[in-house]
């Protein structure tokens, strides 16, 4: 759990679904789609904007051969030093198999001096 109060931007909660953490400010988990709580009883005006999305596929190109893949996420500051890092999901491909990738950062702007109310 986050260190900042509830309340303030970056204050995290644990999903009660499945236990991931998640900004105080979810209405939806972004892990399993559940539903949290309806926005417009919270009384926050949060603006929800997809910042960052990339998609690519990963293919195993050669006949006969397995290709292994490891998917990691790396989160860097503002003067590049490491802030969190996941492995994601590994696997391995084999003929014609492939697999895609998706990557979405939203970013929510908390009006100042509003936050979660409790």
């Amino acid at each position: 759990m986050s260190a900042v109060r509830p309340g303030t931007p970056g204050a995290t909660r644990t999903c009660p679904h499945c236990r991931a953490t998640i900004l105080d400010t979810a209405s939806v988990c972004p892990g399993c789609k559940h539903h949290l709580r309806f926005d417009a009883a919270t009384g926050t005006d949060l603006q929800r904007t997809t910042t960052l999305a990339v998609e690519g596929t990963l293919r195993a190109d050669r006949p006969g051969e397995a290709v292994e893949y490891t998917m990691v996420l790396v989160i860097r500051n503002e003067r590049g030093e490491e802030v969190n890092r996941h492995i994601v999901g590994v696997g391995a491909l084999e003929g014609s198999q492939s697999r895609s990738f998706s990557v979405t950062v939203e970013t929510n702007v908390v009006p100042a001096g509003k936050g979660r109310r409790r």
